[in-house]
């Protein structure tokens, strides 16, 4: 084949050249450049990125002087641990060859490695910058962990010692459910499993069959900026950031930093440190609870204390209820006093009518006799019946006097003690009242006192372990003393340790 050739002779060349077609010339320019440059590495800087929905990736390599177009396809592009991203530099090694439907050339991208640390580096500050522009490392979207969460989801693999680390300082801190979902922890499948798994755990239905863990932890043990790079990736910090559970981030040792640490509501510098912050310790918040329970006891004590001395000082403001009858008992009297009066007033008239009685009977009788014998002696024994009928009617007066006096009396008797009993019964309703109102207070302070006291806790199974009056929370405390007394709830039993 002599397309190539340049011949000495140029009217030679343009009479007796052969004729190509398109196709053909294009073919033979294709077997050339893929003959003449089979393999080729490649340093260039990575401009325009497409992602078709194929799965294969286009992009431009670029430096000051060129620009070659490259393909990655989807089988390729799939097992890359570094996504091609706009802005960094690469080696890339692949094969050259052409594009006839558009006359150009291009490589054919089978390996891409990040060229050096500072590539990468360049990478995630970008990827950083562009991730806290939408917000998602602001401060105000971080929710505080859980106190005490029954059940912790833990993202990891299954194999390593971080998740021995992370159940072993979980078990001497506070036991606790856990939910393990395991990823790969590097490498391509690292970042869509770790994804996948957040958003799993966040599809999970509270008290479900498999239950929603209350917290989250995503740990890894500690490796290179490569090893780690999974976790910068964007998928992962948009898991993280959206999650509705809350989150630990715990990737690498303590001076490693990825991206999820900044999406996540706290970083924790290793595992272990993680599982601490996940749970508190439980004989340190055992020891808390004596000394608020104690504490609670003591205000109790204190406060049944002032308010019984409170009941006493009002007590004695309060009058007592003989002297509340006093006043009725002296209106009473003077009532009386005034009835005996009245009646008083009425024996006077009733004596000056019966001496007036006795008085007129012997005049009466014997004027009634002389007239009745003057009368007798002339009318020949006429009958004196008008004084008769006079002296009934004056009887009929004196006793129609008494009748009226004596209900007037009477009436205003009753009215008075009717009076008294009502004062009476009222002040007994009051005095009823209150001792009842200070006796709900006091049952209310004694139920109160029961609920929070610790002997309810001891009829659950517990007991208190104490010392010469002092209570032992701990076995090396124990050890210390001789004689040891543990109060059960139904009596106290001493032993030697």
């Amino acid at each position: 084949m002599d397309l190539f050739d340049d011949g000495p002779d140029d009217t030679h060349a343009a009479g007796n050249s052969p004729e190509y077609t398109v196709g053909e010339l294009s073919g033979a320019l294709k077997r050339v450049i893929e003959n003449e440059f089979g393999h080729v590495r490649l340093r260039a800087e990575v401009g325009r990125v497409s992602l078709p929905r194929s799965g294969h990736v286009y992009l431009d390599l670029k430096d000051d002087s060129a620009v070659i177009s490259g393909i990655i396809w989807k089988g390729v592009a799939s097992k890359l641990e570094t996504r091609p991203e706009e802005g960094m530099e690469v080696i890339v090694t692949g094969r050259i060859t052409t594009f006839p439907g558009q006359s150009k050339y291009q490589i054919i991208i089978e390996d891409m490695k990040p060229a050096g640390m500072g590539a990468l580096m360049a990478v995630l500050e970008k990827r950083k910058a562009a991730l806290a522009a939408e917000g998602l490392f602001d401060p105000a979207r971080k929710r505080p962990l859980p106190y005490l969460p029954e059940i912790i989801g833990v993202v990891t693999s299954p194999s390593g010692a971080v998740i021995r680390d992370i159940l072993h300082r979980l078990r001497d801190r506070f036991p606790r459910k856990v939910l393990i979902w395991p990823v790969a922890v590097q490498g391509t499948r690292c970042a869509p499993e770790v994804a996948h798994a957040i958003a799993g755990f966040n599809r999970l239905t509270p008290g479900g069959a498999l239950p929603r863990p209350d917290l989250i932890i995503v740990a890894r043990g500690g490796g290179s900026v490569e090893d780690l790079w999974g976790f910068n990736e964007e998928a992962v910090v948009r898991a993280a950031a959206a999650s509705d559970i809350p989150l630990i981030s715990a990737v690498g040792h303590e001076t490693d930093t990825t991206l999820i640490d900044y999406a996540s509501d706290k970083r924790a510098p290793t595992p272990t440190a993680a599982a601490e912050l996940a749970v508190p310790v439980r004989v340190e918040l055992l020891a808390y609870l004596d000394q608020q329970h104690a504490r609670l006891s003591r205000a109790l004590s204190q406060g049944l204390i002032q308010r019984g001395q409170r009941l006493r000082d009002m007590s004695r403001a309060l009058p007592r209820p003989d002297s509340l009858l006093d006043t009725p008992r002296q209106r009473l009297d003077r009532a009386g006093d005034r009835l005996a009066r009245a009646v008083s007033l009425t024996e006077a008239p009733k004596l000056r009518l019966e001496r007036a009685a006795i008085r007129l009977d012997p005049a009466l009788m014997s004027g009634v006799q002389r007239r009745k014998m003057r009368l007798m002696d002339l009318s020949g024994g006429l009958r004196p019946a008008a004084l008769r009928s006079r002296i009934a009617q004056d009887k009929r007066r004196v006793d129609g006097l008494s009748a009226r006096l004596a209900p007037a009396l009477m009436r205003e008797h009753g009215l008075q003690e009717a009076r008294l009993t009502r004062a009476t019964r009222s002040l007994s309703e009051v005095a009823q009242r209150q001792v009842k109102n200070w006796r709900s207070q006091i049952t209310a302070a004694e139920r109160l006192r029961r609920t929070l006291g610790y002997e309810a806790t001891l009829e659950r199974g517990f007991a208190v372990v104490r010392s010469a009056g002092t209570v032992i929370t701990s076995s090396q405390e124990a050890s210390q003393h001789s004689a040891l007394e543990i109060q059960f709830a139904d009596g106290k039993v001493t032993v030697k340790p």
